[in-house]
């Protein structure tokens, strides 16, 4: 780290002038503040503390009592956690306030304002300072109190809160109150952001300025556009473009009440009510770098069992056990691959959590169902909510009475409606809570031995608002008209400052009071905590006891869905996006949250395929399961109230989904690499394009095609009665992985139409890549245990090139996925065509695994080439063969190259009839003329 210049007062004009500078030049049409709520703050002090942050005392320059008293004095704390984090944590200096628990969410903790400080007070008044990192630098203005940082490479200003009231969009100075806390930055007008979530933006992937960006977890169906939803993730990536150079960059809020946010294009303002300001700066300058340091923070990816990758397939109305039998064998008679069945709650008995109905799903026969599809490789998860039915005669009810373990309002276990009626939530952040719900998990798991666990409802969603008694006289609910009407007596609460607070936040896009339709804000959780403040952390506590549940109960990995996410949750947690419809719109919606849903941490992600409800068209159905086999989380799910659409419900479906799904299991080790890298690096799964060409400004703003890796090329139909599709390709060459005798050149970044009938999805693998393949089969159990092909690529035309790809095994089950257990591999292959040699190699970590499963590589293709000459050698570990040429099946094939100009030729080399043991190193290689 180095300190530069703080300790004593700088007056430089030029960088005066610069952090100004970056606020004056700026305009909106449409300013976020019409009325000015602050007057701002001014820095008295600032000194060094004793980890080498600095810690600064702050003090209000006018009180103002719009959105009730300003706080008069706070504390600010800057500390360059890593090379490329900077954290700058802004609070009360007299008191502490509600922060995202330090044991949820695991980070260093500033010094508390009682905490003793090492070194001397800075000279007053001070003007400006410095404070420098590995790549970022933080300066600040002393008053009016505005900070900016700032990249050291090229001096680019990433985040400036100095106000200017001359602007025509001007924004307020800092403001900190007890229920308001306003801040801002300038932005350049080209700069590309992303993230902001969870909700369903209608315009792409990229944030669009003026749209409402509102963080508050809501039960709100991703039908709607443009409002919060299920999630809270106040992080955005910022990406520039500076001569022809991009730098990406992040920003995190750590906040977990509700804010607007205010994208103009040219700034963007937080307005929160309540907490601090605990800001991250992560400086890229990669979009890559950028996750990879954010999850180094919030926590890698939770690791996913192999399993999880293959196909899965609910239904909310599986009214019995004879339906779910009935499903997974249509599905092996239509051919198409199934490796889970989920049940939604009617499994249950009333629809109580860790509960059978007796009648529909009688335990002996569901045993006996488990131990079937066990037997293949299946997998069974049921669904549980938070909310427990209050019932005397329930036992997870009375031991949770007993344990103290619910929500509290004035001393009571707060009153709420979900499905099974009156209901108490858990309070996770209470210990005993979490002791009490893995104690609930273990007991149902002795009861049915499930193997993944779903949470829903974990907002919280209630059905009813404010304060709720049980209604006397007449049932609640009687069992007719949807379950989803409040039936309980209620009334609003508004007399607290904690349920009407003084700044209403855009919740529901209506400003509806926050307490509507869930936990009433002031009911109290564990240590006189706030459901006000709370709220959004109440699915990520929910994800965190139910992972813990799992992992106690057989060491395996656990698999936890969740609908409710915030920051950290992608560690313990998959996400689908919620109650989405069967449209064309919606199709197209699903990549744009996928995409976000990487950027946020939480790789394992996907849409209802076909749409939650209504019921999908035949074409539509036909799209979607052509997208969706490459979703990283694959799962059919529709509603109780729509008619049944199971991929082999339609024949044109059944054929596009054994064809898209045939090649998703072929993928699977790819797959599972995929996984391995997010968890130990962060990287998303699906990414969208400007990942792997950040430099590509043309691919800032594309949301209809993503790349799975950074190689690997979707583009699906999303629009009706189409039997083509408009694809975008970066420059190169891209083979068709349906057929590797295709491929497009581009010249640049161009269009091209591609043919796609009815059942064909184009995905094109990208040069220099080697792709390790399988099979395939009907269930990831049976396929990951067939041989390997690899596919390398070399550029077309290309005279000197190089690929290379990678490998990641274990048994997929493993509680941890990381090398040097001793019961995993990881292998990098690697080939080179240069001077008319062609080599391909790989390099083996931990080779005992794989070599005790018997993993085999049958087949090397590999495209790009024009000719075969000389012999072909293999060594393998030392053993050296010489294949002869004929024994080498050649297929040369004119490429269809689309840029309207060229024609080239290219090879297909197939190298089969191999049995090249995956875990021993191989060098082959052979003479062979380059296009």
């Amino acid at each position: 780290m180095v300190l530069s210049s703080y300790v004593t007062p700088i007056l430089h004009l030029t960088l005066l002038f610069v952090i100004c500078s970056c606020v004056c030049s700026k305009a909106s049409t449409s300013p976020p503040t019409a009325t000015k709520i602050g007057n701002g703050y001014r820095l008295v002090s600032l000194q060094e503390s004793s980890d080498g942050g600095l810690i600064g005392q702050l003090q209000v320059n006018k009180k103002n009592n719009i959105y009730g008293p300003d706080i008069p004095h706070l504390q600010l704390y800057i500390k360059h956690e890593t090379d490329d984090r900077l954290r700058v944590h802004i609070s009360d200096a007299q008191k502490p306030r509600w922060e995202v628990p330090y044991n949820l969410l695991p980070r260093d903790q500033p010094p508390s304002p009682s905490q003793q400080i090492t070194t001397r007070k800075l000279t007053n008044p001070i003007t400006v300072s410095e404070f420098s990192g590995g790549e970022l630098i933080f300066s600040c203005i002393a008053k009016p109190f505005s900070f900016a940082v700032r990249r050291k490479s090229n001096s680019q200003t990433l985040f400036n809160s100095s106000a200017d009231e001359s602007s025509p969009s001007p924004y307020n100075s800092l403001v900190f109150k007890d229920q308001y806390l306003e801040v801002s930055t300038s932005l350049p007008n080209d700069a590309s952001l992303y993230g902001l979530g969870e909700n369903s933006q209608p315009h792409g992937i990229k944030l669009y300025p003026n749209d409402p960006y509102t963080l508050w977890t809501t039960d709100q169906s991703a039908i709607n556009l443009n409002m919060d939803l299920y999630g809270s993730h106040p992080m955005y990536m910022d990406l520039r473009n500076i001569k022809g150079k991009a730098y990406a960059h992040g920003v995190l809020l750590l906040n977990s009440n509700g804010m607007d946010v205010f994208y103009r294009g040219n700034s963007l303002t937080y307005k929160v009510i309540g907490g601090v300001l605990d800001f991250y700066f992560f400086s890229g300058p990669s979009p890559l770098a950028v996750v990879d340091q954010y999850t180094q923070l919030i926590g890698r990816p939770a690791a996913m069992p192999y399993w999880s990758l293959g196909f899965h397939q609910c239904r909310w109305g599986y009214h019995n056990l004879s339906v779910v039998e009935d499903v997974v064998e249509n599905y092996q008679k239509a051919k198409i691959p199934l490796d889970v069945i989920w049940n939604d709650d009617d499994h249950m008995d009333g629809h109580k959590d860790f509960t059978l109905n007796p009648n529909a799903y009688p335990r002996p026969k569901l045993l006996d169902f488990l131990q079937r599809i066990h037997a293949r490789g299946m997998k069974y998860i049921v669904i549980i909510d938070p909310g427990i039915g209050v019932n005397n005669s329930y036992g997870t009810y009375t031991r949770g009475l007993a344990k103290d373990v619910f929500i509290k309002y004035e001393g009571k276990p707060y009153l709420a409606q979900v499905w099974p009626g009156a209901v108490n939530f858990p309070d996770f952040l209470n210990p005993a809570t979490v002791a009490w719900w893995g104690d609930e998990v273990q007991r149902f798991h002795e009861l049915v031995p499930v193997d993944g666990l779903w949470i829903d409802m974990n907002e919280a969603s209630n059905f009813c608002s404010g304060l709720c008694t049980l209604p006397e006289g007449r049932i609640c609910p009687n069992g007719t008209g949807p379950g989803w009407i409040c039936c309980l007596d209620c009334k609003n609460i508004t007399s607290s400052k904690w349920d009407d607070p003084p700044y209403k936040i855009n919740a529901s896009g209506t400003h509806v009071p926050i307490g509507y339709k869930t936990i009433a804000t002031s009911a109290v959780h564990y240590n006189g905590v706030l459901e006000y403040d709370a709220h959004s952390i109440y699915g990520f506590s929910h994800a965190i006891a139910t992972h813990k549940a799992l992992q106690a109960l057989q060491g395996k990995r656990p698999f936890v869905l969740s609908r409710s996410t915030f920051v950290g949750s992608g560690h313990y947690t998959a996400h689908w996006t919620g109650d989405n419809q069967g449209t064309w719109n919606d199709i197209k919606y699903s990549i744009y949250t996928m995409l976000n849903f990487g950027i946020f941490g939480v790789p394992m992600v996907g849409s209802d395929i076909c749409g939650f409800y209504p019921q999908p068209t035949e074409e539509l159905c036909n799209r979607w399961i052509e997208l969706g086999a490459f979703y990283p989380f694959s799962r059919d799910h529709a509603n109780y109230y729509s008619p049944r659409q199971e991929l082999y419900q339609w024949e044109t479906v059944a054929t596009s989904a054994r064809n898209a799904l045939g090649m998703r299991y072929r993928l699977l080790p790819y797959l599972y690499t995929l996984t391995y890298e997010a968890h130990t690096t962060g990287a998303p799964i699906a990414r969208p394009l400007f990942f792997s060409f950040p430099d590509n400004q043309e691919l800032y703003g594309l949301s209809t095609q993503f790349l799975l890796g950074d190689s690997l090329m979707i583009s699906p139909v999303l629009d009706q009665g189409r039997t083509n599709v408009s694809a975008v390709f970066p420059p190169g060459t891209w083979y068709n992985l349906f057929d590797p005798s295709q491929a497009i050149i581009s010249k640049g970044t161009q269009t091209f139409t591609l043919d796609a009938p009815l059942h064909v999805i184009n995905v094109h693998l990208y040069q220099n890549t080697i792709l390790p393949m399988q099979r395939g089969g009907m269930i990831s159990k049976d396929a990951r245990m067939t041989p390997f092909t690899l596919l390398v690529t070399f550029p077309a035309g290309a005279t000197d090139a190089k690929a290379n790809g990678r490998l990641f095994l274990d048994n997929g089950e493993l509680p941890e996925m990381q090398l040097g257990n001793g019961e995993s591999t990881y292998v990098e292959f690697s080939a080179s065509a240069s001077k008319q040699m062609v080599k391909v190699w790989s390099d083996v970590q931990e080779s005992k695994f794989a070599l005790d499963n018997g993993w085999v590589i049958e087949k090397i293709t590999v495209l790009g080439l024009s000719g075969v000459g000389g012999a072909f050698s293999v060594e393998v570990e030392g053993s050296l063969d010489t294949l002869d040429a004929s024994k080498v099946e050649l297929v040369e094939t004119d490429h269809k190259f689309l840029d309207g100009v060229n024609e080239v030729k290219s090879v297909m080399v197939e190298v089969g009839g191999l049995n090249i043991p995956i875990g021993k190193k191989f060098t082959m290689s052979w003479k062979m003329g380059i296009s």
